[in-house]
């Protein structure tokens, strides 16, 4: 590999604390050799071969706490080579992969198989987690040991959630014993039952279930009493509330923890969902516009650590149904940072907070080296021109399924280069 030598670009990589205009150069490893204003032409050898990225922005490969993949059971809906591709045509250099596969993650020798075949499939850096309990019916732990000997990186039952406060208490004690990484999807099972939206006029107007917000707060209120007692690395998968918002206020003053939001519920509330789009069929449910807002409000505030995507592919005769028969979740790897950006353009979250979601706060709660640009580390990046206007068109998205819930949107900032161990691996067309 040749050195590579960017100038003028807009470094922004919030765990060194750069925002400046400046450049990068990689070394013949794949490594970042220099970073920031003192790369330029007064710097570089004149016989090098220099690219100019004329102001577009240089950002850390993302790391995206919440992802969903095919492999094992479900390759129909995405596998490792078309995550990968998608993951890159969105900047995503890394991903936090859940366990609700066929057969479960919850054992080593399935561990083994998905270490291989990301290994041999996948261009990006894959951090599998596994399930708390076995097959994710939230009764028997899994070995917390033996999987984090085999390169878990957490613990979670994904779209399921521990309901039974007596096990959770001893998975939060286990966890603090091994340091392992406990990750809840927020959920009570009984007030959530059978429910489809928020639970709220636009419910009552289309005649569907709702699922209430108290089904969020309950299991919030558990969790966090129980960590209180038990002092374990504990991430909220996601929230949707402006009451959750004020609960996580409140604890994060008693205990430490994290906390993450889908884009989704950062960018769109329940009006969206118009005459029973299934698309955005989403869990948790899109909430109010007070409820978007809180939660805007709450990034910025920095109660809300992470901005995932929710990828969750699905595929059409399982979108294209009744309401009620419809699957849940969206596809969104792609779209994460444009949508993020969204934010930005529109005045609600400065650019920095918006990347440090994206970035380093993942990479943190995960303890990985990853979502920065340090010298020595990995050249994992991405070019962005964040004023480019382009529409989101389903026919050219590159993950397996096409199930976007912002289809025809318009958005503003594209990724143009992707980069993984200082290799393009995605060039915009």
């Amino acid at each position: 590999m040749k050195k590579k030598y960017f100038i003028n670009a807009n470094i922004i990589d919030p765990y060194n604390s750069l925002n400046e205009t400046g450049g990068l150069i990689i070394d013949e490893n794949g490594k970042i050799e220099g970073v920031g204003k003192k790369v330029n032409t007064n710097n570089i050898p004149s016989r090098e071969k220099v690219i100019d990225l004329k102001g577009k922005h240089i950002f850390p490969g993302l790391v995206d706490m919440r992802v969903f993949v095919g492999e094992p059971g479900f390759e129909y809906k995405e596998n490792f080579r078309t995550l990968s591709e998608a993951a890159l045509s969105g900047g995503v250099t890394s991903v936090v992969t859940m366990p609700n596969t066929n057969p479960v993650i919850d054992n080593v020798s399935i561990v083994d198989f998905l270490r291989r075949r990301g290994r041999d499939k996948s261009k990006i850096n894959i951090f599998p987690t596994a399930a708390l309990t076995v097959n994710t019916e939230g009764e028997n732990m899994t070995e917390f040991g033996l999987l984090q000997g085999k390169g878990i990186i957490g613990f979670t039952d994904g779209i399921k959630t521990i309901q039974n406060p007596r096990i959770m208490n001893r998975i939060m004690n286990s966890a603090s014993d091994l340091n392992s990484l406990i990750i809840q999807h927020a959920e009570d099972a009984e007030l959530s039952k059978d429910g489809m939206i928020n639970d709220g006029i636009i419910a009552t107007k289309l005649g569907l279930q709702g699922i209430p917000v108290s089904a969020e707060l309950l299991i919030l209120e558990r969790d966090l009493t129980l960590l209180e007692y038990n002092n374990c690395r504990y991430h909220i998968s996601q929230i949707s509330s402006a009451s959750s918002v004020e609960i996580i206020r409140e604890r994060k003053k008693k205990v430490n923890f994290s906390c993450g939001v889908s884009i989704n519920n950062l960018s769109l509330n329940e009006n969206d969902i118009g005459d029973f789009k299934t698309f955005l069929k989403l869990s948790p449910p899109l909430r109010t516009e007070d409820d978007r807002n809180a939660l805007v409000q709450g990034l910025v505030d920095e109660m809300i650590d992470v901005i995932v995507s929710d990828h969750k592919p699905e595929d059409e005769e399982n979108k294209r149904l009744t309401f009620a028969q419809a699957e849940t979740g969206a596809s969104g790897i792609e779209t994460l940072l444009p949508l993020s950006l969204e934010l930005y353009h529109n005045g609600s979250v400065n650019l920095e907070t918006i990347i440090k979601a994206l970035t380093s706060s993942p990479a943190k709660i995960l303890k990985i080296n990853k979502g920065n640009l340090s010298i020595g580390n990995d050249a994992d990046f991405c070019i962005v021109d964040i004023n480019k206007p382009w529409v989101v068109r389903k026919e050219k998205l590159i993950s397996k399924s096409k199930n976007t819930p912002i289809e025809d949107k318009k958005l503003q900032g594209k990724v143009m280069n992707t980069f993984v161990n200082g290799e393009e691996l995605f060039k915009a067309e």
